[in-house]
């Protein structure tokens, strides 16, 4: 079987469509700090508003733990929408209330509305089937068609993505295709060298996805806190940087594999380590095997991979026809520690082939630290589900919609 594609639901002039999109957005005092996820939803429904259905877009934002919360209310991603699609567009104070069914209900042909947060509805993450369904159901009663296009939540099984999915007549939107199109060609059919570059703070967040990808890529670069336990495995000191000690004997399995394999397993050679984990630390550049060498002895702590380091992620970077990246350097979040980041992103941007930014931090990375979407082959929206999908696990998001 393959994907249902918009094709297959033939015409929806006149339909109520459901969108499920991920509009979840990071928000500062009710403004939107990062509309990437936003903007991605825009090809599919501006096809959809062309086609003439109603369009009816259904998302979550936060984690408000199934009750109403002002802080996680999608009202200020409506306003953007209306901005970036320049037309008005409604907004339901409830999802599958008298405010959803009134919204709905006086939508035109080509009219676009916003429900209120899916996750103000405990349904909508229930483990229990049988009250997932039932909010489906609530939902199934507002729509002709489900239109599933949130690719950051596809590994997730809930009520608007698997169980809605099963109720309408449903498709995959533009983003999940093109989502699976990269994502299969990094899997199924890289162009080499292929670089992964890989950070973020815990391995253990990562162990699906090096397993999966050790025998896919020709050079494996390791930064971010993960690192440490990379080092520690080889037995160097780390001071008081991020370790999961529990994970050694499955990274030390890791390097002895990627040397059995041929793979090139690329560690820092130098790190920025700072007094704390603080803005405005003192810091300093010291050797990756000597940690514990600088002036905060033991109780220094890595924030950065070192210029070296970054110099040489670099050059392999730009080397490769094909890159996919997940997971900041370092805290790129304070400047004096996003160095290692900034200069992995700007490699990215300067690879003849197709260069991947693996969704997430990393998303959120480039784009604080003044790139553009555009300078990339590709941004995921989808951090999770990128992952998943990279350790070849099953997704329920999209078998549902027929990907196998």
């Amino acid at each position: 079987m393959t994907l249902r594609t918009l094709e297959s639901l033939g015409s929806l002039e006149g339909k109520r469509v459901i969108v499920r999109c991920d509009l979840n957005v990071p928000l500062r005092d009710g403004v939107i700090t990062d509309d990437g996820r936003v903007r991605a939803s825009l090809p599919t429904l501006n096809t959809l508003i062309n086609a003439g259905a109603r369009v009816i877009v259904t998302s979550h934002l936060g984690r408000p733990d199934g009750a109403p919360d002002p802080k996680y209310s999608l009202e200020p991603v409506a306003q953007r929408l209306s901005e970036l699609l320049g037309k008005p567009v409604a907004f339901a104070r409830d999802t599958v209330g008298e405010s959803a069914h009134e919204a709905v209900a006086s939508l035109e042909d080509g009219g676009v509305v916003v429900l209120e947060n899916l996750r103000f509805n405990p349904g909508e993450t229930a483990k229990d089937d049988a009250t997932r369904r039932a909010f489906a159901e609530q939902l199934a009663e507002l729509g002709d068609a489900l239109v599933s296009d949130g690719f950051g939540v596809v590994h997730r099984k809930q009520a608007s993505v698997y169980d809605l999915a099963e109720l309408l007549p449903s498709a995959a939107g533009l983003l999940i295709a093109t989502e699976l199109d990269v994502l299969d060609r990094l899997t199924e059919s890289p162009e080499r060298p292929y670089t992964v570059v890989l950070g973020g703070s815990k391995v253990s967040d990562k162990l699906g996805v090096i397993s999966h990808l050790l025998p896919r890529v020709d050079r494996l670069l390791i930064g971010g806190g993960m690192l440490f336990t990379f080092l520690k495995a080889q037995g160097y000191e780390v001071g008081a940087s991020l370790l999961e000690a529990d994970q050694l004997d499955t990274v030390r399995g890791y390097i002895a594999e990627a040397a059995e394999r041929g793979v090139e397993l690329v560690l820092p050679t130098d790190i920025v380590v700072a007094s704390a984990f603080a803005a405005d630390a003192a810091h300093e550049v010291v050797p990756a095997d000597a940690i514990e060498s600088s002036s905060f002895g033991a109780s220094g702590i890595g924030l950065d991979i070192g210029p070296e380091t970054a110099a040489r992620f670099a050059e392999l970077i730009r080397g490769s026809k094909t890159v996919f990246w997940n997971g900041p350097m370092g805290v790129f979040e304070f400047p004096a520690f996003a160095g290692g980041t900034k200069a992995v992103a700007q490699a990215l941007t300067e690879v003849d082939g197709l260069a991947v930014v693996g969704g997430g931090d990393s998303a959120a990375a480039v784009r604080q630290l003044g790139f553009t979407d555009d300078q990339f082959g590709h941004i995921s929206t989808g951090g999770g589900a990128s992952l998943e999908f990279l350790e070849g696990k099953k997704l329920p998001g999209l078998e549902v919609l027929g990907w196998q």
